[in-house]
């Protein structure tokens, strides 16, 4: 069995799955994270030798461990990814032990983690992967917002760090790998979450206390309003600090949370478009091959058989409409896969103007690297610049999806309908040849 053939095959359907099914409150459980714990799954697996069967099992259900929560919800989510996986799986020839041991790889990473075998040791080690990195706090956000936009509900920071700090300290990877490689980092998220929360702690029993003490100076002014002397002054007010740093330190969160969601959206973005162009190219791909093998059988088969037998002519004509097809869906497909090169040049007005892409190579491929590194730091320090470049780079690459896409519409109808005119071309001939030999 080509297992490396049938992991194309998932990988694409489950892209496709993905997008078909595209819910946007899932902001963890979604299509980069499934492709994070891939590339986890294949990076354990890879420093335990896996043979190809059991590299195929345990990279399958990475895959599908998550397409659960696109059709069911978060309940039995696990449950619902074994019976999809079940399903596609046998639509493409899988065995029966195969999918079997997929599934209970897939039901293993349900939570509390359980798992037996070293299979299901991985995924679930590849699954909660991110708990000993550095991206654990940004995917906790994430995880957390999209509890939030689900249930509608607003979580408690205090409330959420707790339930964080929990799992952190109740987790334990499965692996002897990734216990080397993780725990110590996984340590040290623990230890910051308990610096944050004893943090909070003491600024609520600082608050208190201020509280506390201001009480019997509000109580005093309320009953005598006027100075002790009776002068008639009203009492001089002290400048609230305390509450403008307060005030300041709210500000200073605003602002820091609409950047952070915005390099999220950025970041998010420019992988979903990614993600899309590999997916068309594999479409192109498909079309190319699948027209490339009809105008070879053709050709040996068809062409021959007229050679053979002249009574055949009346082939010739669907023929040549079977081949004309092929070739217009090939066109198609191959002007979809093929790549405009720029001059690969910026100059410095471009870069004072703040109107060239420096992100983007087609830029900048020609250009010596002083000139770019020249570039490229006075980008980096001018936000407005950054910001644009982003923007125009998501832009770009949504242009090149959409041509991209056009064509391959275009490829695939012309391939579907001229399948269908070809066949019925083919149908009449044979009709007419049978009723002159009548």
């Amino acid at each position: 069995m080509n297992y490396n053939a049938l992991l194309q095959q998932i990988s694409d359907h489950v892209h496709s799955f993905f997008v078909e099914h595209a819910q946007p409150a899932l902001l963890y459980h979604n299509l980069p994270h499934t492709a994070e714990v891939v590339e986890a799954t294949k990076k354990i697996g890879g420093n335990y030798n896996l043979n190809d069967r059991d590299f195929f099992i345990v990279v399958t259900a990475a895959w599908f461990h998550d397409t659960g929560y696109l059709v069911n919800g978060s309940s039995h989510h696990e449950d619902k990814s074994a019976e999809l996986a079940e399903t596609y799986l046998k639509s493409i020839g899988v065995g029966d032990d195969d999918i079997t041991e997929i599934k209970k790889c897939i039901v293993s990473t349900k939570m509390p983690q359980r798992p037996v075998s070293l299979l299901e040791k991985i995924i679930c080690d590849a699954d909660l992967f991110h708990l000993g990195t550095s991206d654990f706090k940004e995917k906790s956000k994430l995880l957390r917002k999209e509890i939030e936009a689900l249930k509608n509900i607003k979580i408690d920071g205090d409330e959420w760090r707790q339930k964080n700090l929990s799992l952190l300290e109740s987790h334990e990877y499965h692996t002897d790998y990734c216990r080397t490689l993780l725990n110590k980092s996984k340590a040290d998220q623990i230890e910051k979450l308990k610096r944050k929360q004893q943090e909070k702690i003491l600024e609520r029993a600082s608050a208190m206390s201020a509280q506390s003490v201001l009480a019997p100076e509000k109580i005093g002014e309320q009953e005598n309003p006027k100075n002790i002397s009776g002068s008639g002054i009203p009492p001089v007010k002290t400048p609230d600090n305390n509450g403008a740093q307060k005030k300041q330190a709210a500000n200073n969160k605003k602002q820091e949370k609409p950047i952070r969601g915005v390099e999220t959206m950025f970041r998010v973005s420019s992988s979903n478009h990614q993600k899309l162009s590999v997916m068309a190219d594999n479409k192109a791909h498909i079309m190319i091959s699948v027209n490339s093998i009809i105008i070879s059988v053709a050709l040996a088969l068809v062409i021959r058989k007229l050679e053979d037998n002249k009574n055949l002519a009346v082939l010739v004509m669907p023929t040549l409409i079977l081949l004309g097809v092929n070739v217009i869906a090939i066109i198609y497909a191959v002007l979809a896969t093929r790549p405009k090169i720029p001059n690969g040049k910026f100059t410095k007005e471009e870069i004072t103007n703040k109107t060239t892409n420096l992100l983007f190579f087609g830029t900048f491929y020609n250009m010596s690297f002083e000139d770019y590194e020249d570039g490229m730091q006075k980008m980096m320090i001018d936000s407005e610049f950054l910001y644009g470049s982003l923007i125009r780079d998501i832009y770009s690459q949504g242009k090149v999806l959409g041509r991209k896409y056009k064509l391959l519409h275009k490829s695939y109808n012309v391939f579907m309908y001229g399948i269908a005119i070809s066949v019925i071309a083919y149908a009449l001939a044979l009709l007419f040849h049978i009723g002159i030999n009548l």
